[in-house]
């Protein structure tokens, strides 16, 4: 069996902590490798060779740190397939999924590649007398990034591809679930020509975890993950003194009005609902059709589909909707919520819980699952379930189904179907969620905006990728500056102006 590494200063390092987790083949229910659980001590080891390669990785002008994330962006896409198919081994979802994964982390290294403008400061002539004023945007040192299973290629570039544009040095903890391939790319940004211990990878658990927020080297912390999670992490970092950027869970509601393109809102459901087994922050779990009448149309037309929808390992290629779930303990928790659903009154149209694949029996499958006539209180309501569920909720008005999705706790992404202008500007302007779309299903931002939820989804004041991440990844230096021709003689006690 195989037994993965570290990747510490431009080397595959074994683990030394005698821990070890399991990564599985979710389409048999193999054990397919072992991830090695860094202790304190392989941690720190990683930050001190980060914070010794990244002064002069620092000090190199923006432009030549462009270079090597263009550079980047040119092996990216020589490497696709081969990144994608381990991405799909190890996390279970389809190929063509995976290289969507690649290639939206690939367009945010290709945004830092405008580093040389995105770094620009700010300049005064003449802001006082003889006076002049700049600012300077320099990196904050080391920074850290604790990514989840779910995109194992896009999150941690979304991370660590802005923060070395910066000057930074980074230090990755990856999802044990799935770690090859933040290794594989720590290994193709050395290729690109990226100094050695500038990115460092550390697989492990909470010891590395915790590890990272305790270290005083490092300065800013990233993360994606649930909500409980979320929280720790950005309340223990914001207490040692570090810049913290935490993104949690979601419940993205998606409202059906009467006048919607009915054949358009079932294609975006069945998309957004059911892609990549629903392990996504951005899948739209929660279908909100306002109107009896249309509830009942919108039903009557997902359910062939949904029945419809094909299940099955990667290696199966373009005959396959979405795989299986990431392990044996995700598979369990989807299928209580299910059960959970039944039992407390939801109708549950299709039912996808006894599913099994031919020769694939031990995988961690899920079949497509329909609910119809959810209300709030419910627990698959107010839970975000990570698998092929979607909810339905009734609501007889516009203002109804506006009132459902402002009073979840979580507020990551949103979306409305209708040809009515004035009701999608109204929602775009009131709703109180982060991201929102107009007839688009999944409103991730493009790499030049920023992606990041409201309430309960985020927590910190500047969001992913975009102008935002390179505000993260910097401190703000501002220098006044005079020089002796023309300064009288003499102290001058009072503040100073520029009168």
């Amino acid at each position: 069996m195989q037994e993965l590494t570290h990747y510490i200063n431009g080397e595959h390092v074994k683990g030394t902590s005698g821990r070890f987790s399991d990564v599985y083949n979710p389409a048999t229910g193999e054990v397919q490798a072992k991830t090695p659980l860094a202790s304190k001590e392989e941690v720190d080891r990683a930050v001190a060779i980060a914070a010794e390669a990244q002064p002069a990785w620092g000090a190199m002008n923006p432009q030549r740190r462009a270079r090597v994330m263009m550079k980047a962006v040119q092996l990216l896409e020589r490497d696709m397939d081969k990144l994608a198919e381990a991405l799909s081994r190890e996390h279970g979802k389809t190929f063509p999924d995976a290289k969507g994964d690649v290639q939206r982390g690939l367009e945010v290294v290709e945004y830092c590649i405008g580093a040389p403008e995105l770094l620009k400061g700010e300049f005064t002539y003449g802001a006082g007398p003889g006076i002049d004023m700049y600012s300077m945007r320099q990196p904050l040192g080391v920074s850290a990034g604790i990514t989840p299973f779910n995109f194992p290629a896009m999150i941690p570039m979304w991370m660590f591809a802005p923060a070395l544009a910066c000057g930074n040095a980074f230090v990755l903890k990856p999802s044990e679930r799935d770690p090859s391939v933040p290794l594989m790319l720590a290994e193709l940004f050395e290729e690109a020509g990226l100094p050695k211990g500038v990115l460092q990878v550390v697989n492990g658990d909470k010891e590395a975890v915790d590890a990272l927020l305790d270290n005083e080297t490092v300065q800013s912390i990233g993360f994606v993950g649930s909500t409980p999670i979320a929280q720790y992490i950005y309340g223990r970092g914001c207490t040692n003194g570090k810049r913290v950027q935490c993104f949690g869970g979601a419940k993205n509601h998606m409202i059906i009005m009467p006048d919607a393109d009915m054949d358009q809102a079932v294609d975006a459901l069945i998309g957004a609902g059911y892609g990549a087994a629903g392990e996504r922050c951005m899948a739209i779990s929660v279908a909100v059709p306002v109107g009896d009448e249309t509830a009942d149309r919108l039903i009557e037309k997902l359910i062939p589909r949904v029945e419809s929808l094909k299940v099955g390992p990667y290696t199966a290629g373009d005959d396959v909707d979405y795989g299986p779930l990431v392990t044996p303990q995700a598979r369990e928790r989807v299928l209580g919520l299910i059960n959970s659903g039944v039992e407390q009154g939801a109708k549950l149209v299709v039912d996808g819980r006894d599913f099994k694949l031919q020769g694939y029996e031990d995988g961690f499958f899920v079949g497509p699952c329909l609910f119809d006539n959810v209300t709030p209180d419910m627990d698959i309501y107010k839970t975000e379930i990570f698998g092929p569920v979607l909810s339905t909720v009734r609501a007889q008005s516009y203002e109804e189904a506006l009132k459902l999705a402002m009073d979840h706790e979580y507020g990551n992404g949103t979306a409305i179907f209708t040809r009515d202008g004035d009701a999608a500007r109204d929602f775009a302007t009131r709703i109180n969620i982060g991201m929102v779309g107009i007839n688009v299903p999944i409103p991730v931002p493009l790499a030049y905006h920023t992606f990041g939820g409201w309430k309960k989804s985020a927590f910190g004041d500047l969001n992913q990728h975009g102008p935002d991440s390179f505000r993260f990844y910097t401190r703000t230096k501002t220098v006044t500056s005079r020089w002796p021709s023309g300064i009288k003689d003499g102290a001058d006690f009072s503040i100073p102006t520029m009168e």
